[in-house]
């Protein structure tokens, strides 16, 4: 065989890999499409479901939920946003579906059983987080927005006939575009923030972090999440600490859940006897209390 024989049968699996990705990526567009089109017909519930946390805030001040169109266009460009993110919700499961088949063939059994509970985790995780924005973070945060209205009061006359000026009114009369805008970002930030225990536990399954790394960085992510904190919500106190504590929070139970990945792999290493019934492949911070002697 000659070497150009040779270099045509390497390459012939990486066509056929190749031509499998292709196929796989387009039913993924096409299921994002139809789920596109889907929730087109139906933006105007969508919208509505969207628009319930500020409409409950401005019926709780007496007011009437109203937003305006800004542009002659933006309320068409409202409806395409919607129907994307509708239909890459709608289409997710598909989409994850299509991607564990084309990873699935080159994973030996016991990394497909590692690897598919991480894929079932990701959207639940996100769900989790996008829920908690939307119910819990969001209408704390339109309350604390809308709490810079003020009232407009009329001119008085005075007992001596002066006439004095009433107070400038503050009334909030939203953008359709800004508050989806706001809206999104509030339940993307929250949603991916959640899928940190996921992405360090199959870190931690690949050998990429370890519990004592991820404990001797904490001061490190304390500045990193406080800087994401301010990044992705608005320049408000309360949703910053809200999205600090947990964010830092979801960083802790990494750290356990790293941990237990590696407990788990020192039990099977020690059945196997690769190692002794007092021996671990990890270095983990309790080690540290030992004595010495024990340490060694």
């Amino acid at each position: 065989m000659t070497q150009t024989d040779e270099i045509e049968d390497s390459s012939a699996p990486l066509i056929e890999h190749l031509a499998e990705l292709r196929n796989r990526l387009i039913k993924s567009v096409v299921a994002f499409l139809i789920g596109m089109v889907i929730c087109f017909t139906v933006w105007n519930p969508i919208f509505n479901f969207l628009t319930d946390p500020i409409c409950r805030e401005l019926n709780e001040l007496g007011q009437d939920c109203g937003l305006i169109l800004i542009k002659l266009q933006e309320g068409f460009f409202v409806a395409i946003r919607i129907s994307l993110l509708g239909g890459f919700i709608l289409a997710f499961p598909y989409i994850g579906y299509q991607l564990w088949r084309f990873v699935a063939p080159g994973l030996y059994k016991s990394e497909k059983n590692a690897f598919l509970p991480f894929l079932i985790a990701s959207p639940v995780m996100f769900l989790l987080g996008a829920s908690f924005a939307f119910y819990v973070v969001i209408p704390l945060a339109f309350d604390f927005f809308l709490g810079f209205q003020q009232l407009g009061t009329a001119g008085e006359i005075t007992s001596d006939g002066t006439e004095t000026l009433g107070d400038a009114g503050i009334t909030f009369q939203g953008s359709v575009a800004e508050y989806l805008s706001l809206t999104i970002k509030f339940i993307l930030a929250f949603g991916l923030c959640f899928q940190l225990p996921v992405l360090l536990t199959l870190m931690g399954k690949a050998g990429l972090v370890s519990s004592r790394g991820l404990g001797e960085m904490r001061k490190y992510a304390v500045v990193g999440i406080l800087v994401l904190a301010a990044l992705v919500t608005p320049p408000d106190v309360i949703t910053q600490v809200i999205l600090f504590v947990v964010v830092y929070g979801l960083y802790e139970v990494s750290i356990q859940l790293v941990r237990r990945v590696e407990r788990k792999k020192d039990a099977q290493a020690r059945e196997e006897g690769v190692i002794g019934e007092d021996e671990s492949l990890f270095d983990f911070p309790e080690d540290d209390d030992l004595p010495e002697e024990k340490a060694e």
